[in-house]
């Protein structure tokens, strides 16, 4: 893909306001509803998170606003990211699909994916969601682009499939969606009434 997650990068596309690819407000309100739907369904506070792909763990700020006793653990294939905020934001170095090999210390009542899944490859994107599947215990907010989207932003790498292709892996996980990207894990699909279930 030749793209480097480098402190360049993170500058252009999650600080500087002309190119930024989200305000700060419209993140606080993607992560009250992601911890809300978690909540509805888990019935008690989330006290734990995982978040793949989290970068500079833009979301730990977020999620510890909300429930300041969550434990937090991030993974972040970007070197840059994990050598200056690793130690102080938990957060460790790895790709997504090496997540198996990973002692994370799991299930987390909140598993986060945003804006991660639709830059990875067939085989990539494979090998890892088994392992983020079974780190979910409650809720997994997976927020992906598809090819039904008009994509503005960092499209470098960018792979658009189409929904119907992510919502058949997910339900092959053992996922079941509940809309707002958010999907429940195995042990609790049988919790949403029937027009609380996403479907196509």
């Amino acid at each position: 893909m030749g793209k480097t997650y480098d402190r360049a990068y993170f500058e252009r596309w999650y600080r500087r306001p002309a190119s930024r690819l989200e305000a700060p407000a419209e993140l606080r309100r993607r992560v009250t509803m992601a911890v809300a739907i978690a909540e509805r369904y888990l019935g008690r506070a989330v006290r734990s998170a995982l978040d793949v792909g989290c970068g500079e763990g833009r979301w730990r700020a977020e999620l510890r606003r909300l429930r300041p006793r969550l434990r937090y653990v991030g993974v972040e294939p970007s070197d840059y990211a994990v050598e200056r905020f690793g130690r102080r934001r938990g957060i460790v170095r790895a790709d997504f699909g090496d997540l198996a090999q990973l002692d994370l210390g799991g299930p987390f009542d909140l598993v986060v994916c945003a804006d991660v899944l639709h830059y990875l490859d067939d085989e990539e994107l494979d090998r890892g969601l088994p392992a983020l599947v079974a780190a979910t215990g409650g809720a997994a907010y997976l927020e992906v682009l598809t090819a039904a989207e008009e994509v503005e932003g960092d499209t470098r790498g960018m792979i658009l499939r189409a929904p119907e292709g992510y919502e058949a892996r997910f339900a092959r996980a053992g996922l079941t969606g509940v809309g707002g990207h958010v999907w429940l894990a195995p042990a609790l699909t049988e919790l949403p009434a029937a027009l609380e279930r996403r479907t196509s």
